[in-house]
């Protein structure tokens, strides 16, 4: 009798004990998806600096939040650290990216976390910044903190994706958004435009431009359709990202909308090094901002055109601090990150409506299905946006 209460004692307290975890577990997740939540709100905004979010808690109430702020600087830490105050002594700290613990811009904010008396750490990812790479964890680890690693960090590493490769490969992480009729179009006959997605896509496609630190198009984009490739949400219209053209000749005209607001909302042109010295004087004193890299002419029908060498043009956007880059077009620019394996993921959109043979195919010489039916790419999510179809695809 006595050893059938023993084990009845022992199997509630092991029943209690695996609840207390659960509990303790689904507590872990909820404070570290609203930390994730909160760094997203600085994506497109913080670059070179990753969009981090922080969140303190104590016996399960929120002392305090924290995101990258405009520019870099402060820190989330630093930023939630400063909201809790003193009562973030024998506090756990959530956050989406290994503190720092290097002086650079700001102090370390490992040696914050550790003089404000955070007892706990749980972060989602090691930051791969050769500076920090495991030693903020080291540091904390050091001071008498638990730190615990690696919750949600595939969520947390999708987030950073544009502050990991400008790490790992000194180029930007490259979204390739694509929007195509029924049919793989883009335009009709001669490039002239067509709405093919409606207004949910649209707008989901301006979100998707705030979250950018630049967005990227070719001068036949430009030429035909003479965009203004800002944000127009409400309340969002000042978080346009940088506007860049691929313009080898500098052909962009000085009355386009993009020249035109160059003073307003940042216009780079990526120009080839031979290009007229004349016209990149013309457009810097319009507001543009010329950058020269390494030539690379394509031949098509046995003619050669003037080109750039794309591995050359992302090293130098991401020199310049560009972490996250939206390419909108066209299809040639498209066509060449696709077959040069340089887009990180890519957003297709597919409207409702039919173009027709003769319209403009997505991809330049190369089918569609290059993307939809290889094995190179896979499906990672897909959404209805009104009549509209958004499939997002990863490299495998």
């Amino acid at each position: 009798m006595i050893f059938r209460i023993l084990e009845d004692q022992y199997a509630e307290r092991a029943r209690v004990e695996k609840a207390g975890k659960a509990a303790a577990a689904a507590a872990d997740l909820r404070f570290m998806q609203l930390a994730l939540t909160l760094g997203r709100r600085g994506l497109g905004r913080t670059a070179t600096n990753p969009a981090v979010g922080a969140v303190i808690v104590k016996d399960g109430v929120i002392l305090g939040r924290g995101w990258t702020e405009v520019g870099g600087r402060p820190h989330a830490e630093v930023e939630a650290l400063a909201r809790a105050g003193e009562a973030a002594r024998g506090a756990t700290l959530y956050v989406t990216l290994e503190p720092c613990s290097h002086v650079g811009r700001s102090p370390p904010c490992a040696d914050a976390v550790i003089a404000a008396g955070i007892t706990r750490v749980v972060s989602a990812i090691e930051d791969p910044n050769p500076l920090v790479a495991g030693q903020g964890h080291d540091k904390l680890r050091a001071a008498g903190i638990a730190v615990d690693v690696g919750l949600c960090a595939a969520e947390a590493a999708r987030d950073h994706a544009g502050h990991f490769r400008r790490v790992r490969d000194r180029r930007p992480h490259v979204v390739l958004k694509l929007a195509v009729s029924t049919d793989d179009k883009i335009a009709r006959a001669g490039h002239k435009p067509v709405a093919i997605t409606g207004e949910e896509t649209r707008a989901r496609v301006h979100l998707l431009r705030a979250q950018s630190d630049a967005i990227l198009v070719g001068i036949g984009t430009v030429l035909a359709d003479d965009p203004e490739l800002t944000v127009r949400l409400p309340g969002m219209e000042k978080q346009s990202p940088i506007r860049v053209v691929l313009d080898p000749s500098l052909r962009i005209p000085g009355g386009s909308k993009l020249v035109h607001s160059a003073r307003q909302t940042p216009l780079w042109l990526i120009a080839s090094e031979v290009a007229e010295a004349a016209a990149a004087t013309r457009l810097g004193a319009a507001g543009a901002h010329v950058i020269h890299v390494a030539d690379r002419p394509s031949i098509t029908d046995g003619q050669s055109r003037p080109g750039l060498d794309l591995a050359a043009v992302l090293a130098a956007l991401s020199e310049k601090g560009v972490t996250r880059l939206l390419v909108e077009g066209g299809a040639r620019v498209a066509s060449a990150l696709v077959s040069e394996n340089l887009a990180d993921e890519i957003w297709l959109l597919r409207g409702e409506t039919t173009i027709g043979a003769d319209g403009v195919d997505a991809l330049d010489r190369l089918p569609l299905t290059t993307i939809t039916q290889s094995s190179g790419w896979r499906v990672r999510d897909s959404e209805r946006l009104g009549p509209d179809t958004l499939t997002i695809y990863d490299p495998t």
